[in-house]
């Protein structure tokens, strides 16, 4: 981390908040430094508080302003949650955001106090430390705490930074809600491997194993195109070639991921209100 005390808060200790918890340690954050705010925080919570010496729900006048206010809440309550977690910014507390749909607007409606904000969307694979973020930084944000909020970020995964904050909302389309079509992509693979004539537990495990397989094969080949990896599973005339031609139709799967994106961003879209 930067070379200045870092304090944390915390707001939210859910799957995210605990994927980053995870992460944090692992980067070697003291759980001294943390405090969590959340009215049922996770098991992950209460262990680090029990273990880590992480402080969980303390009074708000019993915390001082923070490095970083890092926001880890359901959209929908953050009207809710303003007005617990405005008086802990000070004049040099980041507020990192994770909230989907909550542009840097919402966020300084909501909390005046806040000068720098960063405004960021991973994703679930942070989980296993193999989740990407994007980020966007709001002009008041120093070069210090860019390269904090970088480093909290970087402890899950990749972090992408982005110019224009209105990418944010298609970056939650394809990146933040993108796990959930992959898993829908096996899903229905092991369903149409059953369909075939396949006992179901056995279509379900192939199906598994082949979407891991070629990710991880994604993940050790950055320099080849995706279009080229699938090409070399696609011999002329042979049985992917015959699938690809009911995929790649004019009501194939790219029509259907166009919409289903667009859709997602569309609702990112709707949560900034």
């Amino acid at each position: 981390m930067t070379e200045r005390p870092l304090s944390l808060v915390l707001v939210g200790a859910g799957k995210m908040g605990s994927a980053l918890l995870g992460g944090w340690f692992g980067r070697g954050i003291e759980g001294g430094s943390i405090t969590i705010i959340d009215p049922a925080p996770s098991e992950e919570a209460q262990m680090a508080a029990r273990y880590k010496g992480v402080r969980v729900n303390p009074a708000v006048t019993q915390v001082a302003p923070p490095s970083v206010l890092f926001l880890a809440i359901k959209p929908q309550t953050l009207d809710d949650a303003a007005p617990q977690i405005a008086p802990l910014i000070g004049p040099e507390t980041l507020v990192l955001s994770i909230l989907a749909g909550k542009t840097t607007g919402n966020l300084k409606a909501r909390l005046p106090g806040a000068t720098g904000i960063v405004r960021a969307m991973p994703n679930t694979p942070a989980a296993i430390r193999r989740g990407i973020s994007a980020a966007y930084a709001t002009p008041a944000v120093s070069a210090d705490q860019r390269a904090t909020a970088d480093e909290l970020l970087s402890a899950v995964g990749l972090v992408e930074w982005l110019d224009d904050e209105t990418h944010l909302d298609a970056v939650t389309a394809v990146s933040g809600s993108g796990p959930a079509y992959v898993f829908l992509l096996a899903e229905c693979l092991a369903e149409a491997g059953a369909a075939a004539g396949l006992p179901p537990e056995l279509a379900a495990r192939l199906a598994r194993s082949t979407v891991e397989g070629s990710g991880e094969l994604m993940h050790r080949s950055p320099e080849k195109p995706l279009s080229k990896l699938r090409e070399e599973v696609t011999s002329p005339g042979g049985t992917t070639a015959a699938a690809l031609t009911i995929l790649m139709g004019e009501s194939g799967l790219k029509k259907l991921m166009e919409a289903a994106v667009a859709a997602a961003k569309r609702r990112a879209a709707e949560l900034s209100g």
